[in-house]
């Protein structure tokens, strides 16, 4: 299966969500749905809140990042 984020992308949004110290879960959610959107994909509000959360416990580690991101992505 091919993946839909290359790894420039999402060491990217892993710098976004890191910037600071780890942001809480409201404002990670809200970059995992810009993100998505601006690749053309819609996602459900409470999905990305839901998944921000286990990125956060993850360390904000890639392949956590990744599988939440390819989960979460719905084709417009």
């Amino acid at each position: 299966m091919r993946e839909r984020f290359t790894v420039t992308e999402l060491s990217a949004l892993r710098s976004d969500l890191l910037q600071g110290g780890l942001i809480d879960s409201r404002e990670a959610a809200e970059l995992l749905q810009v993100f998505l959107m601006g690749r053309g994909y819609g996602v459900s509000p409470q999905a990305a809140f839901d998944a921000a959360g286990r990125v956060e416990m993850s360390g904000c580690s890639i392949p956590v990042l990744q599988h939440e991101l390819e989960s979460l992505a719905l084709v417009m």
